[in-house]
């Protein structure tokens, strides 16, 4: 029983002040799980009416089960996080790292692959965001971009990835990369833009199961690979998201490199 499993299937029918609260009760879950109805309401400025309808809006039955759903979510996220590091031998883990890195490419669809490289021909501003062990890859990735002439902002930390939100217009180009698809400041500044007029396109990387950044996305790709913790900290490989954002940038040159840098595919 996972928050939001159950809440992910009703985010498109929200609306823009129900967003909010959304916002509020993905990034307060650790306080909500043990407050009222009441003291809810209060703290986001609207009745228990309002709230109530809310959260029945998000498909739980009431308050209680909205609650206690949210406590199991933080229980499960709890033991996850306890469990004992990720061990294998490496011939195995050799053979599951191709496959993901495999996986993740073949599972792209043309269509959407096209669609992000004709928003990249517009050479429009390009948006990375990325925490934790992903900010280190798009690094990299912003590297390459900016190497093929594109203006790329990369802001690394929570506050220029705030102030950089202010520079998102209708014509940006948006990536979002995260692996969890449900982390709170990820969250927040999707759904600011997603109701921004006129909207950015806004392009996702994230784990393959059904999560809340992917439905806000304009476009997911999704990537696959294997939890390693090590001392508490995760160093779960990201090379598929690399893959993935090295594709992209590839369609581009290939599709546009003669017109824009005189590139020439070379004949077999």
């Amino acid at each position: 029983m996972n928050f939001f499993e159950i809440v992910n299937a009703h985010l498109s029918e929200l609306t823009a002040n129900e967003q909010k609260l959304f916002d509020y009760v993905v990034k307060n879950m650790d306080q909500i799980k043990n407050q009222s109805i009441r003291e809810v309401a209060s703290a986001t400025y609207v009745s228990t009416a309002t709230f109530l309808r809310f959260v029945k809006k998000l498909g739980f039955s009431g308050f209680s089960e909205f609650t206690t759903v949210i406590k199991f979510t933080l229980i499960n996220r709890q033991e996850s996080e306890q469990q004992t590091p990720f061990v294998v031998k490496q011939t195995d883990y050799r053979e599951e790292y191709l496959k993901n890195i495999s996986e993740s490419v073949r599972v792209m669809q043309p269509d959407r692959l096209h669609q992000v490289v004709e928003r990249l021909a517009t050479h429009p501003d390009v948006f990375f965001f990325a925490k934790g062990v992903s900010k280190h890859a798009v690094e990299y990735i912003d590297y390459l971009y900016s190497m093929a002439g594109f203006r790329t902002h990369y802001p690394k930390d929570h506050d220029f990835r705030r102030q950089a939100l202010s520079q998102v217009d209708g014509e940006s180009l948006v990536f979002i990369l995260t692996y969890e698809g449900s982390d709170g400041e990820m969250l927040d500044i999707m759904s600011r833009l997603v109701d921004q007029q006129p909207k950015p396109l806004l392009v996702s990387v994230t784990e393959p199961d059904n999560n809340t950044i992917q439905n806000l996305s304009d476009v997911n790709f999704y990537i696959f690979t294997d939890g390693v913790t090590v001392n508490g900290t995760d160093i779960s490989s990201r090379i598929s998201t690399i893959s993935v954002m090295e594709l992209i940038l590839y369609q581009y040159v290939e599709d546009y490199g003669g017109r824009d840098f005189h590139f020439q595919r070379r004949e077999e």
